[in-house]
């Protein structure tokens, strides 16, 4: 071990505290949240950053709406300095290097993907000791969140923008068109150009904008949604209660009503050639070096994808 700091452009060593300052926003992923992990008010850890990169005449962090993205410079710091800082706080601050790493991974995705997918993937890894903290949400909410911070990890259905987060695909959700089994039999089989007739039919949607059922209608049927929801409800997994109770039909991913399905509580409609599917996203904070359980929970989610 070392506690041998870098030394900025005149050779004399950089300060310490301004080193374990930098760190901390660099993990957390904002100023803000860096504070919170420092035990210190953003105004304060704002100076100590604008003061670093004064001592290295370098730009550290880019300022973003939500949080903050490291430069280059930045990332070369890091990698300079994690590991013998870490060390050096293992030794002097024992009890607080304990407590960072038996911290929480703080995962967030769609509710029902958590359900379905997600957490019986993750059970083994709480079964050995790692911790979760799980969120369900929208994906703009989920991924402003991880820039500032707030999550270790998210699942996105939307693909991230920005340099502020990292991200790789996951898994693609296919979307099926289903029914109940009294709805099915007098609807019967059709075809795509034959689609007319379900104009008719009471839709179950999750959103009042109807954001699944118009995705497939326009793919599938190259038209709009025929009228607005009989039924609305903001959670897919009460959306396929309804359907499978009779409500109506309705647009669900695949997994989600896969077991319905093959038990004959659920049917679908129409296997179109060409079905529509979503990408999911497995995002962390770019340039944030993932500790051991988050990297843990990465790490078996996109083993368990490849199943999926």
């Amino acid at each position: 071990m070392t506690d041998r700091k870098p030394d900025g452009p005149d050779g004399r060593p950089l300060d310490l505290m301004l080193l374990r300052t930098f760190l901390a926003v660099h993990r957390a992923g904002s100023l803000t949240a860096g504070a919170r992990l420092l035990g210190l008010s953003q105004p304060t850890v704002t100076g100590q950053i604008r003061a670093l990169e004064q001592r290295l005449g370098r730009q550290l962090f880019e300022r973003l709406p939500h949080g903050v993205a490291p430069t280059s410079v930045a990332l070369t710091l890091a990698a300079q300095v994690t590991e013998p800082l870490d060390q050096l706080a293992a030794v002097t601050e024992p009890a607080k290097a304990a407590g960072r790493a038996e911290q929480p991974v703080h995962l967030g995705g769609p509710a029902e993907l958590l359900a379905v997918r997600v957490l019986p993937a993750l059970a083994p890894l709480v079964a050995r000791d790692v911790a979760l903290r799980v969120t369900g949400g929208l994906a703009d909410d989920l991924l402003d969140g991880l820039r500032a911070g707030r999550f270790d990890l998210v699942l996105s259905a939307v693909r991230p923008r920005g340099r502020a987060v990292t991200a790789v695909p996951l898994m693609d959700e296919e979307f099926v068109l289903v029914a109940g089994t009294a709805w099915a039999k007098g609807i019967g089989v059709f075809e795509a150009d034959g689609s007319a007739f379900l104009d008719d039919l009471p839709l179950v949607s999750y959103a009042e904008d109807l954001p699944i059922v118009r995705r497939y209608w326009r793919h599938v049927f190259h038209r709009r949604p025929p009228s607005r929801p009989a039924l609305v409800v903001p959670d897919l997994r009460a959306v396929l209660a309804a359907v499978g109770a009779g409500a109506g039909v309705s647009v669900l991913p695949r997994y989600l009503c896969a077991a319905e399905v093959e038990s004959g509580g659920l049917r679908i409609l129409h296997e179109p050639a060409d079905a529509p599917i979503n990408t999911i996203y497995l995002a962390h904070r770019a340039g944030a070096a993932l500790r051991d359980h988050p990297l843990l929970v990465r790490e078996a989610l996109l083993a368990e994808a490849r199943h999926w």
